[in-house]
Parts: C-alpha cells; sequence; structure tokens
C-alpha cells in the first residue's frame, strides 16, 4: 500500500504516527488529537525547506490510535525515548541541573546533585550552573556541622576539631539536634538568611574580642559572600512558591524555549533552548515541556502562554497551570517569551551554520553515495607498531556530532604480532557487526573505513559474510597524510571539494578515529612495557604490583629501592628477593 492509499485508511481519532525512511528506520514520532487531519498535512499544501526535507524521507507511515491526547503524548515520549528518531533528536539531549539535597540518612549531610528522585523532599534549587551550587554548599558546610565523609571513619577528622562536625562517628548525636541543624539550614535555602548572618556576626565578633583578627576577617567574608549569593532579583508576586514560567517564540525554522524557575519569590535559573521544530510549533512545545519534566522535579504551580493545551499538560505532570492575562504574573509571563524571542534572534546565525556543518552536510554525503542520508556513521582506524600491539577503534557521529559514550577500542587477538591493516579491519569488523548482528543493535547508515581498497574490500567480504547491508566507503589520505578523497564500495573514487562542509565533517570523522586508535594504542604498550618486567615474577601478584606502581612510579625507580625499603613497603622476604633478582637480570 502507497502512502497515498494509506492517508486515505488513517481514523479521525487521537493517537500516535511514526514516520519511516526506505530502510524501515523510524525517522519522526508524533501526536495528534485528529491522525488524519496531522499526517495529512505534512503530504498537501507547501512547506519549508527542513519540513520538506523530512517529507522527503518517508516511505511508510504507521500509527497507533489512543483513547485521549493525552494518552498520545504519553505513548510518544516511550516512543521517542526507545527509538531516538533522526527528527526528534533534538528535543531529548538537554542537561539536567544542579540542585542541593540535604540526604535522608541517620546522619543526613548536605550534598549536590544532579540525580533528582521523586521521593528526595529535602531538595532546593535548581542552580544555574554546579559552582554556584558547590558555593552554596560550601558556607553551609563551614556554618552547620553536619556530616561530611561519604562512610562514617573509626575516630574523629580534622572537621570535628574546626568545630564543623558533629563527629556521629564518635559522639552520640540526637535526632532532635539534626533537626535543628536542617530547620535552620532549610530557611537558609528558602532565602531567609537572618538567623545565619546573626550568628556569623556573633563569631565574628568573639573573634574580634580575642584578638583572632584573621578568623574575624574570615567570618566577615562570608557573611558578605552570603548576601552575594542571595541578592537575586525579587519577583513580587506575595507569596514564597515554587513555580516555574514557560515562554516561547517561533519563526518558520526555529523554536527558543525560555523557562524561568522561581523559587522563594526569587529567580534562581533560567533554562534556554533553541532547536527546529518539524510540527505544530505549540505541539512541539507540549512535547518538550513533557520530555523536561520527566528529568526536572515538577513545581507546584506553571505560568505557560494561553494556546498550549493546558488539559493534557495537567494531566501529565500532575499539576497547578496557569495561563495569566493580566498583573505580575502575565508581566512574569511576558518577559520570559521576551527572552525566548531574544535568545531566536541572537542564536538563529549560528544554528544554521551548526545545520550546515551536520545534518546538510550528511545529507550532501548520502547524495555523493548515492545512499540514504547516514544519520549514524561508524568510522573505523588501526594502529600497531611496526605489527605488535595491534588495536583499532570506532567513533560514531550521530547527525554529524561526536557519540562518544558509544566509541568501542578493540584490541587484536588472532594475528600474533603479523598484524596486516586488512587482516586487522577484517577481524574487528567481524567482531563488530556480528555482534550487531546477533544483538540486534541500531545498523549505521554508512561504514567508514580509514584507508583504501584493502580496508574497503576487508569491509565489503566481512558484511557479505554476515548478509548485512550496510554501505561502505573509505577515506584515502594523500601522500602528507590528509584526507583527499572517497572511495565507494565498487572501488570508484568520488572528488570532494575541500572547501565544502562536507569534506570538513569527513575530516573530523577520520581525525577523530586516529585520534582515539593512536590513544589506545599508547596505552596498550605502555602497560605492556611497563608490565613486562614485573609479570611472571613468584609471589608478585597485582595488589604487590600496584603497591609497587603507586609508591615509584617506573620499573627504573624501582630497580633503585633498597632491599629495606621494599620490606618497608610490606614486601614479604620471598617476594622482595624475587623483585630484587629479576630486576637485576632484566
Amino acid at each position: 500500500m502507497d502512502i497515498k492509499d494509506k492517508l486515505k485508511s488513517i481514523p479521525d481519532l487521537p493517537g500516535s504516527y511514526q514516520f519511516k525512511n526506505k530502510d524501515g528506520v523510524i525517522i519522526y514520532v508524533g501526536k495528534a488529537k485528529s491522525l488524519k487531519k496531522r499526517v495529512s498535512s505534512y503530504f498537501t499544501g507547501s512547506h519549508d525547506m527542513k519540513t520538506a526535507r523530512l517529507v522527503m524521507h518517508i516511505a511508510d507511515i504507521e500509527y497507533i490510535v489512543t483513547q485521549s491526547e493525552l494518552d498520545a503524548l504519553l505513548l510518544e515520549l516511550n516512543l521517542i525515548k526507545k527509538y531516538n528518531p533522526r527528527y526528534n533528536i533534538m528535543l531529548t539531549d538537554d542537561k539536567t541541573y544542579p540542585y542541593i539535597e540535604i540526604t535522608n540518612e541517620t546522619h543526613p549531610k548536605i550534598v549536590v546533585t544532579r540525580n533528582i528522585k521523586k521521593k528526595s523532599k529535602n531538595l532546593f534549587g535548581p542552580y544555574p550552573n554546579v559552582s554556584a551550587a558547590r558555593d552554596t554548599v560550601k558556607i553551609l558546610n563551614k556554618i552547620y556541622p553536619l556530616r561530611k565523609c561519604d562512610k562514617l571513619p573509626k575516630q574523629a577528622c580534622l572537621y570535628y576539631h574546626m568545630g564543623q562536625c558533629l563527629a556521629p562517628c564518635i559522639n552520640e548525636v540526637t535526632q532532635d539536634q539534626y533537626t535543628d541543624i536542617i530547620g535552620q539550614i532549610k530557611k537558609f535555602l528558602r532565602g531567609d538568611i537572618s538567623d545565619t548572618v546573626k550568628t556569623l556576626e556573633g563569631y565574628m565578633q568573639d573573634a574580634s574580642d580575642k584578638l583572632e583578627f584573621e578568623r574575624a576577617l574570615e567570618y566577615k567574608n562570608t557573611i558578605e559572600s552570603i548576601k552575594t549569593t542571595t541578592d537575586r532579583q525579587k519577583i513580587n508576586l506575595n507569596d514564597m512558591k515554587d513555580r516555574d514560567v514557560i515562554g516561547y517564540f517561533y519563526n518558520e525554522y526555529l523554536l527558543s524555549i525560555e523557562i524561568f524557575f522561581l523559587r522563594n519569590g526569587k529567580i534562581s535559573a533560567r533554562h534556554q533552548k533553541l532547536f527546529e521544530y518539524y510540527d505544530d510549533p505549540v505541539g512541539t512545545v507540549e512535547n518538550y515541556i513533557a520530555q523536561f519534566y520527566s528529568k526536572e522535579p515538577i513545581p507546584k504551580e506553571l505560568f505557560v502562554q494561553d494556546d498550549l493545551n493546558i488539559d493534557v499538560l495537567k494531566g501529565f505532570l500532575h499539576t497547578k497551570i496557569l495561563q495569566p492575562q493580566r498583573g505580575d504574573k502575565a508581566k512574569l509571563l511576558k518577559l520570559a517569551i521576551l527572552n525566548a524571542e531574544q535568545g531566536l534572534k541572537e542564536k538563529t546565525e549560528l544554528v544554521k551554520r551548526d545545520l550546515e556543518r551536520t545534518v546538510e552536510s550528511i545529507d550532501t554525503l548520502g547524495e555523493l553515495l548515492d545512499i540514504s542520508p547516514p544519520y549514524r556513521i561508524e568510522a573505523f582506524d588501526n594502529s600497531n607498531l611496526f605489527g605488535t600491539d595491534a588495536v583499532s577503534s570506532m567513533v560514531v557521529f550521530q547527525n554529524g556530532k561526536p557519540a562518544r559514550k558509544e566509541y568501542r577500542k578493540y584490541k587484536i587477538k588472532t594475528l600474533e604480532g603479523k598484524a596486516s591493516d586488512y587482516d586487522t579491519m577484517k577481524e574487528v569488523l567481524y567482531r563488530r557487526y556480528y555482534r550487531v548482528l546477533m544483538e540486534d543493535l541500531e545498523r549505521p547508515g554508512l561504514l567508514l573505513v580509514d584507508g583504501g581498497k584493502p580496508q574497503v574490500s576487508a569491509a565489503r567480504d566481512v558484511l557479505d559474510s554476515l548478509s548485512l547491508d550496510i554501505p561502505v566507503a573509505g577515506l584515502v589520505k594523500d601522500k602528507k597524510h590528509n584526507t583527499n578523497h572517497l572511495l565507494k564500495r565498487d572501488f570508484t573514487s568520488i572528488d570532494i571539494d575541500k572547501t565544502s562542509n562536507v569534506f570538513h565533517l569527513l575530516t573530523r570523522i577520520q581525525d577523530e578515529a586516529h585520534r582515539f586508535a593512536v590513544s589506545y594504542h599508547k596505552k596498550v604498550r605502555a602497560k605492556g612495557l611497563f608490565n613486562s618486567a614485573l609479570d611472571d615474577i613468584p609471589g608478585i601478584g597485582d595488589k604487590t604490583k600496584d603497591k609497587l606502581l603507586k609508591k615509584y612510579k617506573s620499573v627504573q625507580l624501582i630497580k633503585l629501592a633498597s632491599y629495606e625499603e621494599l620490606l618497608d613497603l610490606g614486601l614479604t622476604q620471598t617476594q622482595a628477593e624475587n623483585l630484587v633478582a629479576a630486576l637485576k637480570n632484566d
């Protein structure tokens, strides 16, 4: 059934739809109150360039009908998380914000965390950056004597002697003591610094009376630091509710979102996001809000613009959502919208240039190789020294950018010191794509090998033996070891304009694969050179080697160690004798 026939059969019901490319890969997931109207809109009328690019790659449509629009949103979020579609990717890569937490333990401590748990009761923030959160914790730890260590030691530490810890390791500390301290910390973190400042002023006066002027100055600086830290913009809303204010602004290409985090009547931090959108911009904002608060704590109240469907958002977030029209709340929302508009104006050109360097370069690369745009590229490079310590690396570029969590390192197992680029590449590619086949891992849109005909032949042979249909190309360098041209699977050459964005993308990929391979090779060689002198010495196991490493750093310095020094380090008489004898003969 072609797309036109499929459009006729789509029902006028809520649900989630999925667009697939010619390889059956889901490239976009959306939701709709009416599947028929929403999906049909992509194939009627004119579209801007970015949406036209999406439509051009749609080869098939699937959909799932749901009971309500809220169910459609929940399903959409789950499918985006599962398939990570190319055209939804910009909505899922946000950082998380730092919070200060008073831990819920027998002996609590104050920590900075990004790992937000729904059950966490004593969370304060978010903070604009981790430095601001750490500075605040540093001040609190100086004033309030909660535990500082991860595990209770067997004896009191320096913090106890400095008066900055109650030392539950040696003292019995009651819950009433903790309740009083935590109550004061909570007041401080909620913006009421009067008690804390008063306490510090007492300490400062006491130190001054004792002529301890350096300590008095330190207290004075701490007081000033507290006032600076808490002196942020006041928002006169006549209450102390935690609320977020969400404004957005868009043009035909990009959507800008601005979120103000209001805590205790003040803007504690702000969040900005700018990205391409391929759906109705209002629906995209609703989707973004849902994704954002799946990672961030949900405040007691949200302010949003009046064209959002707050019934769906309320059902998902289970919090109060307002669309203020007048007064201070409306002014605050307008300020968020104004910042979103300003962010769009400032960053539009930067985003366009980034898209030209990445996504549009991938489209061009696909055209050059006569394949679908390879939004996932896996690139391989080998490294060895005269055939020894052979290793290989795989780097992954997703949407034109490094996906470092997916990099892989390979130590060559089968060549017995007779490494050739063809054999090395063949072993590594077989190990990689056998696993891809057996574990049904995501397949790349392009497999890039560093080299010419031998390397491309190795890739072809491996993929054919596994019956995998993955496009292959070789990155060929010139005599000066610079990227020169592409070699297709059939060994035809493709020259690339050295000034083009696609050439710079390929150069970045090749340089990154080479850097990663050489870095791993150096580690393997260093480990082999160092450990070779210590391996196979009777009585010298891994723990003893670690002990020697930490103390002497190198084999040459171990050789200079006296017999008595080795015994003092904890080696037995037999171990010391065997070590001295082995290194003397080395």
